[in-house]
């Protein structure tokens, strides 16, 4: 009997890997930027710097809005972070 082929690489499958490799490596970067800039509105609320406070969430809404339309967060779930933390804020600032 003559010895058995090597099994064929599956090409897509290896591309499909490294694509997936990228895309989580980038999608967990814009994560931790929404976290640190949700905290940055946290921390500023709890100042009661209003300047500060409207600086934080304008960056804060940029970051996630532009998550959001890239589809790494759901756009309910931007806009329900958006609204609460924009809440909280109009509340600490008046």
């Amino acid at each position: 009997m003559p010895p058995k082929a090597k099994p064929k690489k599956n090409l897509s499958a290896l591309k499909r890997v490294r694509q997936a490799e990228k895309r989580e490596a980038r999608n967990k970067a814009v994560r931790t930027k929404i976290k640190t800039f949700k905290k940055k509105v946290l921390s500023a609320i709890e100042s009661k710097d209003k300047e500060a406070i409207q600086k934080s969430l304008k960056e804060f809404i940029k970051v996630i809005s532009s998550a959001a339309s890239k589809g790494i967060v759901h756009r309910n779930t931007a806009s329900r972070n958006i609204s609460r933390l924009s809440k909280l804020a109009k509340t600490e600032a008046a």
